[in-house]
């Protein structure tokens, strides 16, 4: 992996270990600061309303920030941001430096996928995502354990300052291998917020949307599906868990392999893959041995429709590339919010835990059904460039006439 894009990667890690330790050592925190577990659960929240918050309002704010600056700057926010978590003397600092760690995440993200794009060749966009997002996976593999093991051992503290360690060694890396670049717009900064008008945007955000919340609402609940349905131990959840996050890696890199090769055709197979093994879990899920396979293919196709999605959005919105895949990032916080909302009103509604599964597995459908409508749209316009200019409307006076209209040296002429 070339070094300025290891660099990015790194970084990447360093935030996403920092949104999900904290799940691990809840309850010494909650131990040492006097408050309850569920109050500490809160610091989850404040860590992804900044991303929500803080994506879209900080990337429109540093439009015209040239990007190298604007990557330095970032992770010294989130740095500042787990020093402030380590140093806590009590519950509300701790909760405001949670979220203020949390603000940059989705403008990273953002510009460190625009930025790694603009070092590949065209036919290695999807690949070079699936590189930079490498680091959520060992984020959630590696770093996430790692955390937990450093919190109970030497104190929840030395959790977040290894956080924080993680993050200036990407900024030194950073420094020294990312080459300058010019920011993502030298107009008007609200103008960027013109994208968001064109339809092929808008499709594009909500399959991020739709295609992922299924799995999200799975994920949510799955240790108590593990260990309710499937009769695994408490302990066997954490085993599970990696074998999920082995899955997830192996599948980032498929995804954006087969993104490099067709995108939109490879979402909807992968997508609608991902619908069925929800499904076949519904069906098998009681059986650990069974379940430990779909527990490993869900984490593959989980992970392998992210770097084609972020390709999809990076496609579509090339006039505000930054402030796009910003958006997509709060997008995905907001469905994940959701996700936990809608999966606890079908557990209370007496459908029982394993229908989790099944109402996964049907969101997901939604999610092919908005591909393939993409998809379609895509072929059409295709065949509309290839027969007219592509930009060019149809007079109306043809709307209404069973003429096809052809063009012709004067102009339009039925």
């Amino acid at each position: 992996m070339p070094l300025p894009i290891f660099s990015l990667m790194l970084m990447v890690f360093g935030l996403t270990t920092g949104e999900f330790v904290i799940a691990g050592i809840l309850p010494d925190v909650a131990a040492d600061l006097s408050v309850s577990v569920a109050a500490t659960g809160l610091l989850v929240t404040a860590y992804a309303v900044g991303m929500i918050v803080g994506g879209p309002s900080i990337t429109v704010l540093t439009a015209r920030v040239a990007r190298k600056p604007l990557i330095v700057a970032l992770i010294a926010v989130s740095v500042i941001g787990n020093l402030g978590s380590a140093i806590a003397p009590n519950y509300p600092v701790l909760l405001a430096s949670r979220f203020a760690a949390g603000s940059v995440v989705a403008t990273f993200f953002a510009v460190a996928i625009a930025t790694a794009i603009s070092m590949s060749p065209p036919d290695k966009h999807a690949s070079t995502v699936a590189k930079v997002a490498l680091g959520m996976n060992l984020g959630i593999v590696l770093g996430t354990p790692i955390g937990t093991v450093i919190g109970h051992n030497v104190g929840w503290r030395a959790t977040f300052l290894t956080v924080a360690a993680v993050s200036v060694a990407a900024l030194l890396l950073v420094l020294r291998f990312v080459p300058d670049q010019p920011a993502a717009t030298s107009g008007p900064v609200l103008s960027e917020l013109r994208v968001f008008g064109d339809r092929r945007v808008q499709w594009a955000l909500a399959l991020t949307a739709l295609g992922n919340l299924g799995v999200i609402t799975v994920f949510t609940y799955i240790a108590p599906l593990l260990t309710g349905v499937s009769g695994f131990t408490a302990d066997a959840v954490a085993v599970l868990l990696l074998v999920y996050g082995v899955g997830a890696v192996a599948g980032n890199f498929l995804g954006g392999w087969l993104a490099d090769k067709a995108l939109m055709p490879s979402l909807i197979g992968l997508l609608a893959a991902l619908a069925g093994v929800l499904a076949l879990f519904w069906l098998v899920g009681d059986s650990k041995a069974t379940a430990t396979i779909m527990v490993f293919a869900t984490g593959v196709l989980a992970f392998a429709i992210i770097p084609g999605m972020q390709a999809r959005v990076l496609t579509t919105a090339r006039s505000a590339p930054t402030l796009a895949i910003a958006v997509n990032a709060s997008g995905f916080q907001l469905a994940a919010a959701f996700a936990g909302w809608l999966g606890g009103r079908v557990i209370d509604s007496g459908l029982g835990m394993r229908s989790l599964y099944l109402v996964g597995a049907a969101l997901t459908v939604t999610g092919v059904a908005v591909a393939v409508h993409i998809l379609r749209r895509d072929r059409a316009a295709l065949r509309y460039g290839e027969g007219t200019a592509r930009d060019r409307t149809v007079p109306s006076r043809f709307a209404s006439r069973r003429i096809r209209p052809v063009r012709s040296g004067r102009g339009w002429r039925p």
